[in-house]
C-alpha cells in the first residue's frame, strides 16, 4: 500500500479515536495568551486583602469574594493555627468513617443557630453541598426545578440526580409557574440562587416562595453570596425578606464571607439526617481539615460581634454603583456588592481587564457560557475593608481604560 495512503488513514483513526484530540485542538487560551490578553490564573503573592502583591506590585483587588475582609483576620488565623497544633492538618478519611471531629460538630451547631434552623451538615467544599443534596434528594419520579442562571454546581447536581430537570427564565416568575403547572402531581425541588454570581442581583424569594406552597414543592437556596452580605445580621437572602421560616434548605459556602474553604446545607433535622446518609459527595469525600472548621467557627463570632462590618460593606458598595453609573458604565441589575461593568464583546472584555492590571486594579472578566453571549462583562465585588482611597482609585482607573476602550 502507498506510504501516503497508511499515513492518512492513521491520521484518519487517530482523529476519530484519539481521547486527547479534543486537547490538541483547544486553542483559545493560547490565542490569547500570545495576544497578551489572558486573564486567569494569575498568580498571587499575598493573602486576600483590599491590596494583593502580584509579580512584586501592590494591586487594588476588587475580584474577591471576601466581603467582609475576614481571610486575613487575626482571630481567623488565630483559631485555625490552634486547630492545626490540636488536631493536625487532616483527617485521613471521610465524615462517614473516621473523619467527624468534635469541632466539625460544634461548627454544625453554630451553623444551624447562625442560620436559625434546626441542623446544619458540613461538607468539605461548597460544590460538593450541591451535588450531595440535590443529587440525594432528587429520584428518579421527582423533578427538579432551576434558573437558568443558577450556579455551575447547582447544574452539576442536577445531572447527578435521577429525577428530571427544568429550567426557568431568569428571575421570572412568571416561567417559573409555566413549569410548575406542567408538573403539578410530583416531587418537585425547586433550587434557585439567592445572590447571582456574575450579575449581583437577588432572586425574587417571595414570588418564589409563594409559588412553592401554592404547586405544593420544596425549596433550596444556595446563599453563598448572601450570607455575610444581606440580611440585618448578615444571615443572607432569606433574613433579607424576612422569610427565613418559608426556605427548607439553606445553602452556603466558607469561600466568600466565611474566610475558608468548604460548605453547608442547614434545614430541618430529618431532613439533614437523610442528606447525611445519602450524599454521595460526603460519604466518599475526605472530611473537612480542621484549619478550615476552626476559621469559619471564628469568622461566624466576628460577623455576630462586629455588625459595623456589613455596615462598612454596604456603604463602599453603593458608593461604587453611585460612581460607575455616573461615570457612564452600565452595572445592570446589580443590588450586591458584585458589581458588573457590561462589554459586551468578549475580546474588549479580554483587553479592558488587563488594561485595568496595567492601572494596578485586579478584577475579573465573565464570558459565555458564565454569562449570555454578548454579555461578557467585567466582574468586580466589594470588601469592607476597602478605603475611600482605594475606591476613588479604582474609579479613576475604570474612568480611564473604559474612555481608551470607546466603553463611555
Amino acid at each position: 500500500m502507498d506510504s501516503r495512503l497508511v499515513q492518512d488513514s492513521q491520521m484518519a483513526i487517530r482523529s476519530n479515536t484519539d481521547l486527547f484530540d479534543k486537547c490538541y485542538r483547544f486553542t483559545a487560551a493560547k490565542e490569547l495568551m500570545e495576544k497578551g490578553v489572558y486573564p486567569f490564573f494569575r498568580i498571587i503573592q499575598s493573602a486576600q486583602d483590599p491590596e494583593v502583591i502580584m509579580g512584586g506590585r501592590k494591586m487594588i483587588m476588587v475580584g474577591s469574594n471576601n466581603y467582609l475582609g475576614l481571610t486575613n483576620h487575626p482571630k481567623v488565623k488565630e483559631a485555625a493555627i490552634n486547630a492545626i497544633k490540636k488536631y493536625g492538618t487532616g483527617c485521613a478519611g471521610s465524615r462517614f468513617l473516621n473523619g467527624t471531629l468534635d469541632i466539625h460538630v460544634q461548627l454544625e451547631e453554630k451553623l444551624a443557630r447562625f442560620m436559625r434552623k434546626d441542623a446544619a451538615l458540613v461538607f468539605s467544599t461548597g460544590f460538593q453541598v450541591n451535588l450531595g443534596v440535590i443529587s440525594a434528594l432528587v429520584g428518579k419520579d421527582d423533578l427538579v426545578v432551576i434558573d437558568k442562571m443558577d450556579h455551575a454546581s447547582i447544574v452539576d447536581g442536577c445531572r447527578l440526580a435521577f429525577g428530571d430537570v427544568k429550567r426557568f427564565r431568569h428571575n421570572d416568575m412568571n416561567d417559573l409557574e409555566r413549569v410548575l403547572i406542567e408538573n403539578n402531581g410530583r416531587g418537585k425541588l425547586i433550587v434557585v440562587d439567592g445572590v447571582f454570581s456574575m450579575e449581583g442581583d437577588i432572586v425574587n424569594l417571595p414570588e418564589v416562595v409563594r409559588l412553592t406552597k401554592k404547586y405544593n414543592a420544596k425549596l433550596m437556596v444556595d446563599d453563598a453570596h448572601g450570607i455575610g452580605v444581606l440580611g440585618l445580621t448578615g444571615r443572607g437572602t432569606a433574613e433579607h425578606f424576612d422569610l427565613e421560616n418559608e426556605v427548607d434548605l439553606i445553602m452556603g459556602t466558607y469561600s466568600k464571607s466565611l474566610a475558608s474553604i468548604g460548605g453547608f446545607v442547614a434545614g430541618d433535622k430529618d431532613v439533614i439526617q437523610y442528606i447525611k446518609h445519602f450524599a454521595r459527595s460526603l460519604i466518599f469525600s475526605a472530611s473537612p481539615p480542621p484549619a478550615s472548621v476552626a476559621a469559619v467557627s471564628a469568622a461566624i463570632d466576628i460577623i455576630e460581634s462586629e455588625p459595623e462590618r456589613i455596615e462598612k460593606l454596604w456603604k463602599n458598595t453603593h458608593k461604587m454603583m453611585k460612581g460607575l453609573k455616573e461615570a457612564g458604565f452600565d452595572i445592570g441589575n446589580t443590588q450586591t456588592p458584585i458589581i458588573p461593568i457590561i462589554v459586551g464583546d468578549d475580546e474588549l472584555a479580554f483587553k479592558m481587564v488587563m488594561l485595568l492590571q496595567e492601572e494596578g486594579i485586579f478584577a475579573n472578566v465573565a464570558v459565555s457560557p458564565a454569562v449570555p453571549s454578548g454579555k461578557a462583562l467585567i466582574r468586580t465585588s466589594y470588601m469592607a475593608t476597602h478605603t475611600d482611597e482605594h475606591l476613588e482609585k479604582v474609579l479613576e482607573a475604570f474612568k480611564k481604560v473604559g474612555k481608551l476602550i470607546g466603553l463611555i
